[in-house]
């Protein structure tokens, strides 16, 4: 099943989606794909002209593969302007992972502050594409197309504190309108930006999980490329906090991601 369908999947029924193993990412199914489902059952259940403004994930536990995942979604407030949602991934009466989302529809100010510039990162063309490898590269990126322009691959012991490039998803057919279900499949299609520290394989995954989109979204779709860029702030005792964007080719940011990281290594 590839993304859309998998999308739709959850859309007609999201007290039970099968998530298949060819989404996986070692045992556990692709947590930006997990994020991804959880957002479109939130979002179901929120008024129309409410843009998702923010999303707090947190990596309970791992969601197995072709085991049926309930996406429970509920509203903890729903204001005049802003809709406060809370949602459980339940998993054989296990808790996989929890969202807290903030919905909100835009309002008049005098406020306006243009974002930072996109970082200088050689073109699509010139980057290095890190091709899906059976057995050694995580399942789900057969699913995502990734081209490394800055910092090194996972287990290169390269110690640059950034990590990023060019992201788009692989589906056949007509393009689709990118909405923030793909921006959090391809935010979080990167490996932790530790993993390129270490000199051998070794397990890596994300705890917590907040990103925050730059609304209205740009109209682009599933066949453009994206930038991805990531900061290491800090990393000890198995932990590390890495701060990352995504911009358009353009240079128009889009989203807003913060990750807290386990490295087993």
């Amino acid at each position: 099943m590839v993304f859309s369908e998998m999308l739709d999947a959850v859309r007609r029924n999201p007290e039970a989606v099968m998530i298949p193993p060819e989404w996986g990412q070692g045992r556990a199914s692709f947590g930006g794909l997990v994020a991804a489902l959880a957002f479109e059952a939130m979002r179901a259940k929120v008024p129309e002209g409410r843009p998702v403004r923010s999303l707090a994930i947190t990596f309970v536990g791992p969601a197995a593969p072709d085991v049926p995942v309930s996406f429970q979604a509920e509203v903890l407030r729903e204001g005049k302007a802003v809709s406060q949602m809370h949602l459980r991934a339940v998993q054989d009466g296990q808790v996989v992972t929890v969202v807290q989302g903030s919905f909100g529809a835009s309002r008049p100010s005098a406020i306006s502050v243009q974002a930072l510039a996109a970082p200088q990162i050689p073109p699509v063309e010139q980057c290095q594409e890190l091709s899906y490898v059976r057995n050694v590269t995580p399942e789900f990126t057969r699913f995502l197309a990734m081209r490394w322009g800055v910092g090194g691959m996972p287990f290169s012991n390269n110690p640059s504190r950034q990590m990023g490039g060019w992201v788009r998803l692989r589906e056949d057919g007509e393009p689709q309108a990118l909405s923030e279900a793909h921006l959090l499949a391809l935010v979080d299609a990167w490996p932790p930006a530790l993993l390129s520290h270490l000199k051998s394989p070794a397990p890596g995954s994300s705890l917590t999980w907040t990103i925050e989109f730059v609304q209205p979204l740009q109209s682009l779709t599933s066949d453009d490329w994206c930038l991805y860029h990531a900061d290491i702030e800090h990393a000890r005792d198995g932990y590390g906090h890495v701060a990352a964007a995504l911009w358009s080719s353009a240079g128009q940011l889009i989203a807003l991601s913060r990750q807290t990281v386990t490295v087993f290594g």
